[in-house]
């Protein structure tokens, strides 16, 4: 008896999950965390979603906005601030969130321009305002606090993370500080009298007591009267 012609039938492949919004975010952060942000872009994702680049535009317009969705989902995981007064909790949170930023260079630079506007960011905002009305920071004070305080986060951030990446920062600090002690103290008397000062302090007693400048200026500076 001959074996039937009957071609077999093909295994099917597995179906491909839905796109969404969260999923694609989900993916990002995985390629981020393997590969680096620099490679968190729409057509590499697309390959890992097994999906075209287009197909990606309708949840995300551009790269800017997935880079921001990827940091707000990072921002889930920032811990409650602990005990402790109202700024001993903001610089707690905010600390948290600077090296949330130190861990992932690029998103630092990346949120200095694109903000994320998704639940995790406006949650932070949200602890940082009530944390300041605990304070006695008026409203409007508050508003604009939050934005200046993130900034500075953000900034710092970003800018360690530049130095973090560069193979000559060493030799930069190194530089600069043979300047900064080197200087005649006859055309540069303010600098010759500061020197040590102005490279003292660790980077964490420095984020800190620039927290707290900060927050001095929020809760004793009015905002413009057009602004209330």
């Amino acid at each position: 008896m001959q074996p039937s012609s009957e071609p077999r039938s093909r295994r099917e492949r597995p179906a491909k999950p839905a796109l969404s919004r969260a999923g694609i975010v989900g993916a990002a952060v995985g390629v981020m965390r393997a590969e680096g942000l620099q490679k968190v872009t729409m057509r590499r994702l697309a390959q890992e979603l097994d999906t075209g680049p287009a197909s990606l535009y309708v949840y995300l317009r551009n790269t800017a906005e997935l880079h921001a969705a990827i940091l707000d989902e990072l921002l889930g995981t920032l811990r409650p601030p602990a005990g402790g007064g109202w700024r001993e909790r903001i610089e707690d949170l905010l600390g948290g969130y600077t090296a949330l930023l130190f861990e992932h260079p690029g998103l630092a630079r990346s949120a200095l321009v694109s903000r994320p506007g998704g639940e995790h960011y406006l949650n932070l905002i949200e602890t940082l305002l009530a944390l300041l009305d605990e304070g006695g920071v008026p409203p409007g004070q508050a508003a604009w606090g939050v934005d200046i305080l993130l900034q500075y986060a953000t900034a710092t951030a970003a800018e360690q993370s530049g130095r973090d990446e560069s193979v000559l920062a060493q030799d930069d600090w190194d530089a600069l500080t043979r300047a900064l002690h080197g200087v005649d103290r006859r055309t540069h008397p303010q600098i010759a009298a500061l020197s040590g000062h102005l490279i003292s302090g660790t980077p964490e007693e420095r984020l800190s007591w620039g927290f707290n400048t900060l927050l001095n200026g929020v809760l004793g500076t009015p905002t413009p009267p057009g602004a209330r």
